[in-house]
């Protein structure tokens, strides 16, 4: 009976793993599937223009792989480890903004510095190994020191990196419910989608901010949707990012 009991709670109150908050989730809504079931995305336009003129870096979140291209071709693939559900490395196309060497001792020997307009982001060393291969940083990409120095040594400020991966998988391969305040990919992706409906014309930074919010609201309420300024899996659907 206790077991029931909790099962029904469960099913009746689904609560948001990243941030504690409830979701309403109803049964005409379905998540897709984690990205660690699909197929890999092509490359984008940016990528293969990057890789045609040069060097460019590919950092897999699925695979916690890093990859150095010279034009089109791979010539090194080295482990990473990425962030974490809850704080997730950037998924996007990015330039090397910075290049530092011993930036500090929870960095390695070498900082690699990425253009993200809503937090500091980079490419380092890391005097935690055992972390590689894993989803354990605050973000940033780690790499073994003897590996982030060959690649620092190979890209200069302006080269292209693409971090790729699912922008919506948090825990369980499901969105995270998002709020006034919050930063990350998939407010950068809500921000383009208002846009793109004429909601929201403010700069697309992945930061959820008060345009953001009245941008949000008045959204919802064009949709019938609940108007408290809060990203919800119906918000998700309205939005057309999940099914």
């Amino acid at each position: 009976m206790t077991h029931t009991i909790l099962f029904l709670l469960v099913w009746l109150f689904p609560f948001n793993l990243l941030s504690n908050q409830p979701f309403a989730a109803p049964s005409a809504i379905r998540v897709s599937a984690p990205s660690a079931h699909r197929p890999p995305a092509p490359a984008s336009a940016t990528q293969v223009k990057a890789r045609q003129q040069g060097v460019s870096i590919t950092v897999d979140t699925v695979k916690h792989q890093l990859i150095v291209y010279k034009g089109t071709r791979a010539v090194n693939r080295y482990p990473v480890a990425v962030g974490t559900y809850a704080a997730p490395s950037p998924i996007g196309d990015w330039k090397v903004v910075m290049k530092q060497k011993d930036w500090g001792s929870g960095f390695g020997t070498r900082w690699i510095g990425l253009n993200v307009p809503w937090g500091i982001y980079g490419i380092h060393g890391t005097n935690r190994p055992e972390s590689i291969g894993n989803r354990a940083s605050h973000g940033c990409v780690r790499m073994f020191n003897q590996d982030v120095e060959q690649v620092y040594n190979v890209v200069r400020i302006g080269t292209p990196v693409h971090i790729v991966g699912d922008v919506l998988q948090g825990y369980g391969g499901y969105p995270r419910m998002l709020v006034s305040g919050d930063i990350g990919s998939d407010v950068q992706l809500v921000q383009n989608r208002l846009r793109g409906a004429g909601y929201f014309h403010g700069a697309c930074n992945g930061k959820f901010d008060p345009a953001t919010e009245i941008a949000l609201k008045a959204f919802e309420k064009s949709r019938g949707l609940t108007v408290d300024g809060t990203v919800s899996w119906r918000d998700y659907h309205a939005l057309g990012l999940v099914e």
